[in-house]
């Protein structure tokens, strides 16, 4: 196989497809998910990954489609061990490792995890080339990515930023900023995990772990949230990769402008449709869905109250398109927890923001930070003494 060929092994769009039907809340995308799971488990005779859902209960077993699965993948690998053994005897090294590269692909597709890990570390042994060598760990993170294991995307990235480092090219650099990226958001760093994604928008190739329009989207939704109102503008709104793809992201692309145009009632509308159409179905996203949510409500009302000294209930609430009442129970949590820096005068209905002093800021942090040091010296000492 070319060095330059990245195989899409795994599929990916199995688990998320197997996300969607474990959860009743999906039933409505049920039907369509069912039949995409179980073609690409035809197409690709996942035999084992077959097994892991039959036994969640997303798809009924039918055993004559497995034990057919099965047969074709014994004789897969039949073929595949006599290749291996031909090369040890009477081929060279380089031979030797596209052979055992070639095995532990096979297990890789049909979603063998634990066969797969095994045949892929001794492919990363046996393989001299920096750059294969690369390949096989971005494969290994795949898997970790595939299974949802946590643990072993992170051994990984690991491993592969240290083989990068010693020479990786443009492209598997490039590649490995998305793997890192995708990583962060699904572990709630959302600031570095979009900076990663931002930054290889304009050369993005990893297609083997997202498609280009989840890319964009996921690019748009970590960015929206973190960079600052000038940056939103300059790096995301007027970035023609972005804008190639917007008109197929409708709910993204009101999100994004409303919020730059302040138009915060069109905005609170376009958040509400994002999180049933891209936060609570996306198996990276879903379990981050409150949390992405209420920061954007903050980051509005933050946005809006910091153009203003004093705004009245009334006012603050047709902007956003909800009641006063809302209006006031939100702005009253988001206060009581430090979010947002204001004060709600109920008798003249009336919001007054209240600046904090930058070295009041460093003070906290320090008198904070400090409590944290002595507590960790305190315990340590117990354990020594």
């Amino acid at each position: 196989m070319p060095e330059d060929v990245v195989l899409h092994i795994p599929n990916f769009n199995l688990p998320q497809h197997f996300f969607l039907l474990s959860s009743p809340t999906f039933s409505h995308l049920h039907s369509a998910s069912r039949n995409d799971l179980l073609d690409g488990i035809k197409a690709d005779q996942m035999a084992p990954y077959y097994r892991v859902v039959t036994s969640a209960g997303v798809l009924p077993l039918d055993q004559a489609l497995l034990d057919s699965m099965d047969k074709t993948n014994q004789d897969a690998l039949e073929k595949l061990d006599v290749r291996l053994a031909e090369a040890e005897k009477t081929e060279g090294e380089s031979d030797i490792a596209d052979a055992l590269q070639a095995r532990a692909n096979f297990f890789t597709r049909i979603a063998d995890k634990d066969r797969a890990l095994e045949a892929q570390k001794l492919a990363l042994d046996k393989t001299a080339g920096l750059g294969s060598r690369i390949d096989i760990v971005l494969t290994l993170i795949r898997l970790g990515f595939f299974f949802g294991d946590f643990q072993m995307i992170t051994t990984h990235l690991a491993q592969a930023e240290e083989l990068v480092e010693k020479g990786g090219d443009w492209d598997r650099r490039n590649r490995l900023k998305v793997y890192r990226g995708l990583h962060l958001i699904s572990i709630r760093q959302f600031k570095r995990g979009g900076e990663l994604l931002l930054d290889a928008l304009s050369t993005f190739t990893a297609t083997e772990l997202v498609s280009y329009n989840d890319f964009v989207a996921l690019t748009i939704i970590a960015n929206v949230l973190t960079l600052k109102r000038v940056d939103l503008k300059k790096k995301l709104i007027e970035a023609p990769e972005v804008n190639q793809v917007l008109p197929e992201l409708p709910a993204l692309a009101d999100l994004t402008k409303n919020l730059y145009d302040s138009h915060y009632d069109k905005f609170f509308l376009a958040l509400a449709t994002l999180e049933q159409t891209h936060l609570l179905p996306s198996r990276l996203l879903s379990s981050h869905t409150r949390f992405y949510v209420r920061e954007m409500r903050i980051l509005a009302y933050s946005q809006l109250l910091e153009s203003y000294r004093s705004l009245t209930l009334d006012s603050l609430a047709r902007s956003f398109g909800v009641s006063i009442d809302f209006v006031d129970t939100e702005l009253s949590r988001f206060i009581a927890s430090g979010r947002l820096h204001c004060t709600i005068d109920k008798v003249h209905g009336v919001v007054e923001t209240t600046r904090p002093s930058i070295k009041n800021a460093q003070y906290e942090t320090v008198i904070r930070q400090g409590d944290i040091l002595l507590n960790s010296v305190q315990r340590l000492s117990k354990v020594l003494y």
